[in-house]
């Protein structure tokens, strides 16, 4: 998972040298800014509905953790509370980010009919002269979250784990893609949320497991284990 992590890392890095990100948002919208940003169909089906069923089925993770229901009855419940943890985690991680940067979405510059300019999203600090808090995509992530609980998944349930995945990363890319075209963020923005989820994702289970592993460990030197085991090894006299 590390390798194709670090592939990953280099591929985004290679997205944001080549500067497309700005030439992308031109192909869907103009100087009176993007037709589609407020079209009321369009937001509904690819904003609303979408946000609206991912706060379901993390409400449903998180009441999985005491009343597991369909594939969660067959987690423990240490893997259900990881799998709910890594969701949740994952998105509120991309929330914090957007928090603290000050990049505008597109449809803030001043190409597309807002007051800012262009600025890329690795200045921190600098400012744009718009509202900022764009980077990475937060809507994308209601999707893209989920992405981090592949990691228990594909351990626990691993007939899933392919489907888990796909889903994961179709859906992500297809809200990451509508709001590009309402001009609400840059491929990018969709890209590093991704990034994001995953490597939280990975992250954590890979500390969960090392604890896990360390816990082990100490009570098999534990006094109490030792004097356990010599009691049944020791045979009865007499």
């Amino acid at each position: 998972m590390c390798g194709v992590t670090l592939v990953s890392l280099l591929l985004l890095a290679a997205w944001d040298l080549s500067g497309l990100d700005v030439p992308l948002a031109h192909l869907v919208g103009n100087p009176h800014g993007f037709p589609l940003r407020s079209q009321h169909a369009f937001v509904l089906v690819m904003h609303e509905f979408p946000r609206t069923l991912s706060s379901l089925l993390v409400l449903g993770l998180l009441v999985g953790i005491v009343r597991p229901w369909s594939f969660l009855q067959r987690l423990t419940r240490a893997e259900r509370a990881q799998l709910a943890l890594s969701v949740v985690g994952a998105m509120l991680l991309v929330t914090a980010f957007k928090k603290m940067n000050t990049t505008s979405c597109p449809w803030d510059l001043a190409e597309f009919g807002g007051s800012a300019r262009y600025v890329s999203h690795w200045l921190w600090g600098v400012h744009d002269g718009g509202p900022g808090h764009c980077f990475p995509a937060g809507h994308a992530s209601s999707a893209f979250g989920f992405l981090a609980g592949w990691f228990v998944i594909r351990r626990a349930a691993p007939d899933l784990s392919r489907r888990w995945l796909l889903l994961s990363l179709a859906f992500g890319l297809f809200l990451g893609l509508g709001q590009q075209l309402r001009g609400a963020h840059y491929m990018s923005h969709t890209l590093w949320t991704a990034f994001t989820c995953w490597t939280f994702g990975l992250l954590l289970d890979a500390a969960l497991t090392l604890r896990a592993r360390h816990r082990v460990a100490a009570s098999s030197h534990s006094p109490i284990t030792a004097v356990s085991a010599a009691s049944v090894s020791r045979p009865e006299l007499s």
